[in-house]
């Protein structure tokens, strides 16, 4: 059923992503209706210097 993308830079903990995402499977479960093994959860960490804000590079 529901598929989260969540991008986010580089340097959380295994310990904070597993946190994360069992919370995630928690409030999907309970908002709408379903089974934890219905939720997907894809999480993509991407370097400073390949993500930019406002024109300026995050590692500047």
């Amino acid at each position: 059923m529901p598929t989260f993308n969540v991008q986010l830079f580089e340097g959380r903990s295994t310990e904070q992503k597993r946190a994360f995402v069992k919370a995630i499977t928690e409030v999907t479960c309970q908002t709408l209706d379903c089974g934890p093994e219905s939720v997907d959860i894809i999480i993509q960490e991407v370097k400073r210097e390949n993500w930019a804000t406002a024109g300026k590079l995050w590692s500047d």
